[in-house]
């Protein structure tokens, strides 16, 4: 299936399967709230867990959230495209289920050429939670994705380029003064993180 396939796809509500720079993704526009809880009961995935956002662009950003604080912009210069989630403020006019009880969701600029073009042509952040039941391997192989969960789905971009496997992102909250809480230690790095100046707890 190609890109416009599941652009429209994306488009018209429905929920999606395409490849980000690690995992095969299953996901929806942000904007979507019926979508996204339509993602949440194909993963079986608890409703109370805040579904992951990336963007195509920086300027992406901004629809995520509105006030983008100065170490926020730092971490993405660094860092962006790439596997690291940074947790910011939610603006309204998204989803619910995309932030915790304290209006933060996780959104990274994704490196797939795929992930990104989807995001930017549907000109809103995608929901980009693994391709797998809750509990169940996440995978970069399209011969592994769960035949009963790509049914459920209205899309599925398979072909060429394929994620490249290894670890999640990292997710990573801002403290201030250049201080990271690591939520979830994954494909960046402490080391990494310490390289570019900051300093993770």
């Amino acid at each position: 299936m190609d890109v416009d396939k599941v652009l429209e796809a994306l488009r018209g509500g429905g929920v999606v399967v395409y490849p980000t720079e690690t995992l095969y993704a299953i996901g929806c526009m942000a904007t979507d709230h019926a979508a996204c809880v339509r993602v949440a009961a194909t993963k079986a995935r608890d409703m109370g867990k805040p579904l992951p956002l990336i963007i195509g662009s920086l300027q992406g950003l901004e629809a995520v959230t509105g006030d983008v604080p100065d170490m926020v912009r730092e971490l993405a210069g660094a860092f962006w495209p790439g596997p690291l989630s940074i947790l910011v403020k939610a603006r309204k006019g998204l989803s619910p289920l995309v932030s915790d009880d304290e209006g933060y969701t996780s959104v990274r600029l994704s490196p797939h050429p795929v992930a990104a073009e989807l995001s930017r042509r549907a000109e809103a952040p995608l929901v980009a939670t693994s391709a797998n039941r809750s509990g169940l391997p996440a995978t970069a192989d399209p011969d592994r994705l769960d035949p009963a969960l790509l049914a459920g789905v209205d899309a599925a971009y398979l072909e060429e380029p394929r994620p490249l496997g290894g670890e999640p992102s990292t997710v990573v909250r801002v403290l201030g003064d250049r201080h990271l809480e690591i939520v979830r230690l994954g494909a960046v790095g402490v080391e990494q993180l310490c390289q570019k100046g900051f300093v993770p707890a």
